[in-house]
């Protein structure tokens, strides 16, 4: 029996609507990741590769459609049900970080596991050994302002790791790195993913950031216009 695809979306069309305009965003995107999988998501700016991970991981309501992750199908929870179910089986990686700049670093690693209800001592324990697997565990008491750009994004990175999560979104995660710490954290994404199994889906304007994706996804105008491995293989 064929093992179920660890993210499947099948038909899902997103719309956004104001009083002026309507914007096709998805158009019947049909698209299956398979546990273990780095997916860059790749095309021009407005062609939809945001608002598809944000409707793949559940950020974002859909029209139609449908998506399941590990089978679960995304419509049939509430939206309580769905933030646990992030917190839970998600991490998140921004362009812009989103760390708070009043905590140190540890602090902001620490912060999703306080809220998932981790006792602090245990929280303390798993941030500092996921700021270990990042290589700062000596920059742990350090604000973001007194980190580099590639720092902070290490930070992001152990942050998205500290619920131990199945699948990790990543939105330009280098898009504010310069070559250097573009190309070390890709490498932490590929170490990260082959020591862990976890599955990275990661949207880039980036060839660079492609090339260390086992299968790159092109959208153009809200669908998607090839799915390739990186052997050249469609799928």
């Amino acid at each position: 029996m064929d093992s179920v695809p660890i993210i499947q979306a099948e038909g899902i069309d997103k719309i956004y609507r104001s009083a002026s305009d309507t914007v096709h965003a998805l158009r019947n995107v049909s698209v299956k990741v398979e546990s273990g999988e780095i997916v860059a998501v790749m095309g021009p700016s407005g062609c939809g590769k945001t608002t598809l991970l944000n409707c793949l991981s559940g950020l974002d309501s859909i029209d139609s459609g449908n998506v399941r992750i590990n089978g679960q199908s995304l419509r049939d929870l509430t939206d309580d049900q769905l933030s646990e179910y992030r917190a839970r089986s998600m991490g998140f990686v921004f362009q812009t970080f989103n760390l708070l700049p009043v905590l140190s670093a540890q602090e902001n690693v620490e912060l999703p596991l306080l809220v998932a209800g981790v006792s602090s001592k245990k929280a303390t324990e798993i941030a500092l050994g996921k700021l270990d697997d990042v290589g700062l565990v000596d920059w742990a008491n350090r604000r973001p302002a007194a980190l580099s750009g590639g720092q902070r994004q290490r930070v992001a990175v152990a942050r998205a790791l500290a619920n131990e999560p199945a699948i990790v979104w990543a939105d330009e995660p280098t898009g504010n790195l310069d070559t250097e710490n573009e190309r070390e954290i890709m490498e932490l994404i590929v170490r990260l993913n082959k020591e862990n199994g976890q599955t990275f889906v990661l949207v880039t304007h980036s060839d660079d950031v492609a090339k260390s994706a086992r299968r790159i996804i092109r959208m153009r105008d809200g669908e998607i216009i090839s799915d390739t491995n990186r052997d050249g293989d469609s799928k």
